[in-house]
């Protein structure tokens, strides 16, 4: 993997370009706003990571090269992932990379992405990167282990006040100014906090409890003055083999709550994400044993630098089975849609999967 196209120049953009760059690539950047580029080389770049980085490539979304990458990564807001996404599957890269929420709840042109990116040879993943951190690792070590026994239920927790968010992205004038505070394009609590339903779901799957097949959620949605959000939502979800649990997502919490305890007949599992500043954590205990401890220390660029180290190790071989592969992605959505689609009607939402990553698969 030496060359690698981003596309979008805010933050997600310049994580991911920095990480590019600690691995050895060359990197273009690009972005339809010539202030996001000229933002990205004199504020945010340098502000985080010391310096800009001559070596970078900087381009107007018109003027970018096209062709000859490995891979491509859509860091733009949610509602334009999926038609940069398909546009950048024309160039054929080795690998794309859509950061997280993949769209939005109307999961427009999803089903298409998906059919498209079976049909190539494009490796297409999305930027769901706490399922490849050291503490999911170990979670899902100890899970397979069968040290908990039975596994009974799943319970994740992402509450956090986006006030950090809009620290980190001090150019947005609060969530009226960005797709944040908008959920039909991929915002509020479930659209930015989606980590949680996705930890959910790939836990679920490392237990061999299937897919989620069902949906019960409520919302409080804040509606005025430019914004239309969910700013906290709690889902009870029933897997296709029976395994029930909970997932919340808000963005009211302070201090942050990044949580999940996996209950098993045996013993039981806590993970918790940036516990303390720089650490993540997670502790078990089995049949009465004195409970034990690991902890990963990283900083937020390590999260990106492990991503895209990830999907090299994919194209390379050396790792078979992503969980963070689209369908990963694809199918966290449509527990989003399904979610809001509860939360609004007062009813439990069905998914059918037969039915393709669309709407009609909502029932």
């Amino acid at each position: 993997m030496k060359r690698v196209k981003i596309v979008g120049a805010g933050s997600i953009g310049n994580h991911l370009t920095h990480a590019a760059r600690q691995l050895g690539c060359s990197v273009d950047l690009c972005d339809l706003d010539q202030s996001a580029l000229v933002r990205a080389k004199n504020m945010i770049y340098p502000e985080r990571y010391g310096q800009w980085d001559d070596e970078i490539g900087l381009y107007s979304s018109a003027d970018v090269p096209v062709g000859g990458y490995d891979l491509i990564c859509i860091g733009t807001p949610p509602d334009s992932h999926l038609d940069l996404a398909i546009k950048a599957l024309e160039e054929a890269p080795k690998a794309l990379l859509i950061e997280k929420p993949i769209c939005g709840p109307d999961l427009a042109r999803a089903q298409e992405l998906f059919e498209l990116a079976a049909a190539g040879n494009t490796e297409v993943f999305t930027g769901y990167d706490h399922v490849i951190g050291k503490v999911a690792v170990k979670t899902r070590e100890l899970t397979e282990s069968t040290l908990l026994g039975e596994i009974e239920t799943i319970d994740v927790e992402f509450r956090e006040h986006w006030g950090g968010i809009f620290a980190a992205h001090s150019w947005l004038d609060g969530p009226a100014a960005s797709y944040l505070g908008d959920w039909r394009r991929g915002g509020g609590a479930l659209g930015e906090h989606s980590h949680a339903v996705n930890l959910w779901q790939h836990f679920a799957l490392v237990a061999g409890a299937g897919r989620v097949h069902e949906v019960s959620a409520i919302a409080d949605y804040i509606e005025g003055e430019g914004v239309f959000y969910d700013k906290v939502c709690a889902l009870n979800l029933r897997t296709e083999t029976g395994l029930v649990g909970r997932v919340v997502q808000d963005v009211v919490t302070l201090p942050p709550r990044k949580w999940g305890r996996i209950q098993g007949s045996d013993g039981y599992l806590d993970w918790q994400f940036g516990y303390e500043p720089g650490r993540d954590k997670v502790g078990w205990s089995a049949n009465g044993d004195t409970p034990q401890d690991f902890i990963a220390e990283k900083t937020r660029p390590d999260d990106f630098i492990a991503e895209l180290e990830h999907i090299r190790d994919v194209l390379e071989g050396r790792i078979k089975a992503s969980p963070i592969a689209l369908e990963r992605g694809l199918e966290t959505m449509l527990v989003i849609a399904a979610a809001h689609k509860s939360a609004q009607t007062g009813r439990t939402i069905k998914i059918d999967y037969e039915q393709g990553y669309c709407s009609a698969a909502l029932q």
